[in-house]
């Protein structure tokens, strides 16, 4: 496999494509729209709220903690998800100015 050569981006840059990927699948926005419903959630809960199985739940909570979207503390035998307020912040203020900056000119195709 190839160097990606994502060092040769900002940081900026870098963030808004990990924020991009973690959000490229609808299971991973139902569940972030999980999180966001309740707050904090045992992964469990999120499996009894999507049709997916507890491997495929897995699979896509850890892409968003990779992400730094979420957080999650391990309680007994189960880990309890939520949102990472601080990442959040900053997913929602490089999304934000990446979108913002489009300017609209009547002379594009």
């Amino acid at each position: 496999m190839g160097i990606t050569k994502s060092e040769e981006f900002t940081i900026k840059d870098n963030k808004i494509a990990a924020y991009a990927k973690a959000l490229a699948h609808p299971a991973r926005v139902a569940i972030l729209q999980v999180l966001l419903k309740k707050q904090s959630c045992i992964c469990g809960d999120i499996v009894e709220e999507l049709p997916l199985s507890q491997s495929t739940v897995s699979q896509h909570l850890k892409e968003l903690k990779e992400a730094g979207l979420i957080k999650g503390e391990i309680e007994g035998v189960k880990v309890c998800y939520c949102i990472d307020e601080k990442e959040w912040e900053n997913a929602k203020a490089y999304l934000g100015s990446f979108f913002s900056s489009y300017v609209a000119k009547n002379n594009c195709c």
